[in-house]
C-alpha cells in the first residue's frame, strides 16, 4: 500500500485534492483529528461541508490516537495540522508554554514533561505512518511559507508541525503541494 502526504496552505484546496486520489477507492475510513466544539458555528459548518463532499460509503472516525493509522483499506486523514495542535493539547504543552504569568524557573519542568510527552506522541503518530498496511493519504498545512509566529506557543506549534511533515514527507510515497486549488507533485 501506499502512503501521500497532501500539502498547501489554507484554503489551498489540499483536502478536496486528497479526497479526489481516494475517487476510486469503494470504502474508505476519513480519520477527523479535529475535535468539534458546539460553540463554535464557523468550525461546524466546515466539518459539515468537509462532509458533504465525501461518499456516504465512506466511514467518519474521530480520534487523535496514532493507532487508528494501522488499519487495512484506505484511510483519509484530515489532517495531521490539527491533530499535532490536539496533540499539544493532549500533552498539556500549551498550558506549560504560556502558563499566565508563572515565573520561568517555576515551570521549566513542567515544560520539559510536556515536551517530552508531545515528542513522544508524533514519534508514535509517524511510527504508525510508517507502519500501517493502509493505503493512507494524508493532508497537511505547510507551515514554512508563513510569517515567524509572535508567541513561544506559535513558534513550538510551527516548528512541530514542521517537524512532522518533513518525517512523514521522507517516508511518503508521494508528496503533492497545492497552491491556489492546483496539485504540484513533488514526489
Amino acid at each position: 500500500m501506499s502512503k501521500v502526504l497532501v500539502l498547501g496552505g489554507s484554503r489551498s484546496g489540499k483536502s478536496a485534492h486528497a479526497e479526489q486520489l481516494l475517487d476510486s477507492e469503494l470504502e474508505v475510513t476519513y480519520l477527523a483529528t479535529s475535535r468539534r466544539d458546539d460553540a463554535d458555528a464557523e468550525w461546524t459548518d466546515r466539518i459539515a461541508a468537509h462532509r458533504s463532499r465525501r461518499p456516504v460509503s465512506w466511514a467518519t472516525v474521530e480520534s487523535t490516537a496514532p493507532s487508528e493509522l494501522v488499519r487495512g483499506g484506505a484511510v483519509l486523514v484530515d489532517s495531521i495540522t490539527t491533530w499535532v495542535a490536539a496533540l499539544m493539547d493532549e500533552t498539556g504543552v500549551w498550558d506549560a508554554v504560556d502558563p499566565g504569568g508563572a515565573h520561568a524557573a517555576e515551570r521549566s519542568g513542567d515544560v520539559r514533561a510536556a515536551l517530552d510527552r508531545l515528542a513522544g506522541r508524533c514519534d508514535a503518530l509517524v511510527d504508525n505512518w510508517v507502519m500501517t498496511p493502509a493505503h493512507v493519504v494524508a493532508v497537511s498545512d505547510e507551515v514554512g511559507l508563513g510569517v515567524v509566529p509572535e508567541t513561544r506557543a506559535g513558534r513550538l506549534f510551527r516548528d512541530t508541525l514542521g517537524s512532522v511533515n518533513q518525517r512523514l514527507a521522507a517516508t511518503a510515497d508521494q508528496v503533492w503541494f497545492v497552491v491556489a486549488g492546483l496539485p504540484q507533485r513533488l514526489r
